[in-house]
């Protein structure tokens, strides 16, 4: 496992593998092990507002869970500029806990990587949400950056693009696809 100077790599696994924001000399699809993709963060600033909370995707520890989505590898002469911006996205409402993971990329190679993981301990925590209940909030939630479901739509397309199976996120989108009739 490196993490070097030069192997900065991040791994996104929600909005970074559509909208990363940054510069990266390589993309590859990654796994991560003992977390999983989960809408049990409460948006009030980006999807959602104080009054009326949206969803957005985080990792929630679970040893028996793996996360595939992608890592970035950032060239050295824009690391701290993206760390800053990453910093600013992510740790918006402190949620997000900034974490160094293991990651196994597609090629086999395995690499420490910044993450963003979910702080159970936080207000805005809400692992125990049902998938019917997870549905109606993506349904119907917007904030600062776009209505909840316009997120939910980019991620499992994109998921699905890169060959990535995510059930649980496939028929959330079925769900929301279906409330709009």
């Amino acid at each position: 496992m490196t993490q070097a100077a030069d192997n900065f790599w991040v791994f996104g696994y929600g909005s970074l593998i559509w909208n990363p924001d940054f510069p990266y000399e390589r993309r590859e699809i990654a796994q991560l092990s003992g977390w999983a993709r989960s809408f049990c963060m409460r948006s009030i600033h980006h999807r959602g507002t104080p009054e009326h909370p949206g969803l957005v995707l985080a990792l929630d520890q679970n040893p028996t869970a793996t996360c595939n989505g992608v890592g970035f590898l950032v060239p050295p002469q824009h690391q701290m500029v993206t760390l800053a911006l990453l910093r600013e996205r992510e740790l918006i409402s402190s949620a997000y806990l900034e974490e160094w993971l293991p990651i196994r990329l597609q090629s086999g190679e395995q690499v420490l990587a910044l993450t963003y993981v979910i702080d159970r301990n936080h207000v805005q925590y809400c692992g125990a949400l049902s998938l019917s209940q997870q549905a109606d909030i993506l349904a119907t939630a917007t904030g600062q950056r776009g209505h909840n479901r316009d997120y939910l739509a980019a991620t499992v397309h994109h998921l699905q693009a890169l060959g990535i199976e995510d059930p649980d996120l496939t028929w959330l989108w079925q769900e929301v696809e279906a409330s709009k009739g």
